[in-house]
């Protein structure tokens, strides 16, 4: 016999014994009981809840804290589902290519707990199961999403996408047919949305909703850790507006906030994706630099102008106590990767222009120190947000890694400055207590490289 077929027979047998151990350990009917007996998962009870909403309505919203448990929950659901319902088509969508697949990584990990005989292949963006039904990713893009026929669509983040109306209104054609389901969840973010809409006006009361804060989440009553908890309480002490919205799951912001997020999302782009620093691109880039130690962040900002548009590309924040000389061989790397560099701002107000020499002995080339008075400051916030006003910088929803454990989100940096009124007219820039403004100033100090900055005022006293 030769080999290849002796390699047919070792895969139908493989194929017959997944059968079989398929047929010995059958999906229960009771969502529950699939979780706790195959996925080894002990739902909490305002999980269990949640499933409920889920399995008896059409329409359901889930406003959860964070690390309340909503992604493993809704992800195992939805393969019970698919498992449970012969040819369904399940469809995902999220803030970003990136987010959108995180549901789909999650069910992956669920599947090899249970037979294979009931699934094809691991795949990134979509499962396949034996019994025809499929749940995949999909951009955030309602025209990628026209043409279905769905039975269950699942919107992530909802209260962030920037083009929701659109979305929805794509959603609801492809479940006009089958009767479908549509389940959405989020963080509360700006009012003007969609998924604020849905909580808070009658024309929405048809869908089923759930509101978990962190109390509910806390342990042993759910997965939140005292000491992470703790934490973060410590974290936004200065900020109760975002611990509201991150963790009691309400709508609330500071009236004083610079950027509010009502623009902030609007300028959020599902289709891009931040460019890694091994990455080699060529395109017109600015730079912008502010330089921490021990106390603040060091800070690389990095957006490409794109037909008279500014396009986040790249943003690195430096653990704490990192050497400058550390950050400029950074910056040297990805000037000499990414071509060209047309200008790098640093903020020299706190270390001196002679880190700009450093980086000028090191190559860099087109390197700018720019003090950061009252005056300068003013110019670059204004700077920032009239191109976030005018539709003249997108970026994407996404997170940033300090350190394997340690990540910051870039909606909410841009989120974190305030700003107040001074007595002579000019405005005063600060950041809550125990919080970082680090991306946002490099943000605005990479936005402003493609203009002429104006010069500082001086006083000259002139002898009599």
């Amino acid at each position: 016999m030769k080999q290849w077929q002796k390699e047919k027979i070792k895969e139908l047998k493989q194929r017959l014994q997944d059968h079989l151990d398929a047929e010995a350990r059958r999906i229960p009917e009771d969502f529950n009981e699939f979780c706790e007996r195959m996925l080894g998962l002990r739902l909490t009870r305002y999980q269990r809840e949640a499933a409920e909403l889920m399995n008896q309505n059409d329409s359901v919203a889930l406003r959860w804290s964070r690390q309340s448990g909503k992604t493993h929950l809704i992800a195992a659901w939805l393969l019970h589902y698919a498992l449970t319902h012969e040819s369904s088509q399940i469809v995902v969508v999220g803030l970003s290519w990136r987010q959108t697949k995180i549901p789909i990584t999650k069910i992956n990990s669920f599947l090899i707990r249970i037979p294979k005989g009931y699934y094809h292949k691991f795949q990134a963006t979509i499962v396949r199961l034996k019994n025809g039904s499929t749940i995949q990713a999909l951009p955030n893009n309602p025209s990628t999403i026209r043409g279905f026929s769905l039975c269950i669509v699942f919107a992530d983040e909802l209260n962030y996408i920037a083009n929701d109306n659109d979305m929805y209104d794509a959603i609801s054609f492809t479940l006009a047919t089958t009767a479908g389901k549509f389940i959405c969840s989020s963080t509360p973010g700006s009012t003007d949305s969609l998924f604020w809409r849905i909580f808070n006006r009658p024309q929405f009361a048809h869908f089923a909703k759930s509101h978990v804060t962190w109390e509910q989440a806390l342990e042993p009553n759910g997965p939140l850790k005292r000491k992470w908890l703790e934490a973060k309480r410590r974290e936004y002490e200065g900020d109760p507006y975002r611990w509201a919205r991150e963790m009691e799951a309400e709508w609330s912001e500071d009236e004083a906030v610079w950027l509010p997020l009502s623009l902030i999302t609007k300028c959020i782009d599902s289709e891009l994706e931040l460019w890694d620093f091994e990455d080699i691109h060529k395109g017109k880039f600015f730079g912008g630099l502010d330089l921490g130690k021990h106390q603040d962040y060091s800070a690389f900002v990095v957006v490409e102008e794109v037909e008279g548009k500014c396009v986040l590309r790249h943003v690195k924040v430096f653990p704490l106590g990192t050497k400058y000389a550390t950050v400029i061989g950074y910056v040297k790397t990805m000037c000499d990767r990414w071509q060209s560099f047309s200008k790098v701002r640093v903020d020299v107000s706190g270390v001196g222009e002679y880190v700009v020499e450093d980086m000028q002995n090191a190559g860099i080339e087109e390197v700018e120190p720019v003090t950061f008075t009252a005056t300068r400051k003013q110019e670059l916030a204004s700077l920032l947000k009239q191109r976030m006003l005018d539709g003249a910088y997108r970026f994407p929803y996404a997170d940033i890694y300090i350190s394997p454990t340690k990540k910051l989100s870039y909606v909410a940096e841009l989120n974190v400055e305030r700003f107040e009124m001074r007595k002579d007219g000019s405005l005063r820039f600060s950041h809550p207590e125990n919080q970082h403004d680090d991306v946002w100033w490099s943000s605005a100090l990479a936005i402003s490289c493609g203009v002429k900055l104006a010069p500082e005022p001086f006083i000259a006293v002139l002898p009599t």
